[in-house]
């Protein structure tokens, strides 16, 4: 009976003594553990151009200049509207856009260089010379190309032998006499080369009427409308007389006695 009682009383006493060892137990283990670290949070404002740009290092370092701060360069949003040369291609005299260009910085739209040959000019108009010491000769004209030219070359139709040349800055030219149905080109020269025919670089001549001819037409044309006022006029008198003459026939005849409609007495 003995042991069954001693086993008991040793039993209440470990359980009476369990609280004080389990305390004392974590007590040692919560000694023992690292501490916890928590994250910190850190707060960036002006997009780290303040004070504390430099939490992301070590505390202890010191800091004795501030970062440098790089503002970004603003780029304009409206872009400068491009400036085209004052360039007429039919005036005559006129600087070339090319060398306008190489001056002044303007823009040339189009314009192709000395490296290829030509665009083809355009016939503006083929004008024939009715006065003075060029009476009888034919005035070319014409509008550059969009490309560089040297000169340029007046070629007649079955007459390329007698080919005519004239400098960049010409527009209009003078060649001899043409005949009716006479075709003109116009070429373009560079280092490049020619320019090819086209049906705007080529113009067939077509002469106008001579003011001599209208007047002779003007004068023929008015006696003949006088000739056929004057016939219709005496054709309406004659008619105008014989009426005349019928009525003063018939008033005759009334008048006498010995006038009868079934014959005379």
């Amino acid at each position: 009976m003995t042991s069954p009682c001693r086993n008991l009383a040793v039993l209440l006493f470990f359980l009476s003594a369990s609280p004080l060892l389990h305390s004392s137990l974590f007590t040692e283990a919560a000694s023992t553990s690292p501490p916890v670290t928590r994250p910190r949070i850190k707060f960036m404002t002006g997009l780290g151009l303040d004070n504390n740009y430099g939490d992301d290092y070590d505390e202890n370092e010191d800091h004795d200049s501030h970062p440098e701060v790089v503002v970004p360069a603003r780029t304009t949003l409206l872009q400068q509207k491009p400036k085209f040369c004052q360039y007429n291609p039919c005036l005559e005299g006129q600087e070339p856009c090319t060398q306008l260009f190489q001056r002044t910085g303007c823009l040339c739209p189009g314009m192709s260089g000395a490296e290829v040959p030509p665009h083809a000019p355009r016939v503006h108009m083929l004008q024939p010379i009715s006065e003075g010491k060029d009476r009888g000769k034919v005035q070319v004209q014409w509008c550059a190309p969009s490309s560089a030219v040297s000169r340029y070359r007046v070629v007649i139709e079955g007459r390329e032998e007698e080919a005519q040349e004239f400098e960049a800055v010409s527009r209009k030219g003078l060649i001899g006499s043409l005949e009716a149905g006479m075709k003109v080109c116009v070429e373009a020269v560079n280092s490049a080369g020619l320019s090819d025919r086209s049906e705007f670089s080529c113009k067939r001549y077509s002469p106008p009427e001579s003011s001599d001819h209208n007047l002779w037409a003007g004068v023929i044309g008015g006696g003949v409308a006088f000739l056929v006022l004057v016939i219709v006029a005496a054709v309406l008198l004659w008619k105008y007389k014989m009426c005349q003459k019928a009525k003063q026939d018939s008033t005759d005849g009334l008048g006498n006695p010995s006038y009868s409609t079934e014959g005379t007495l």
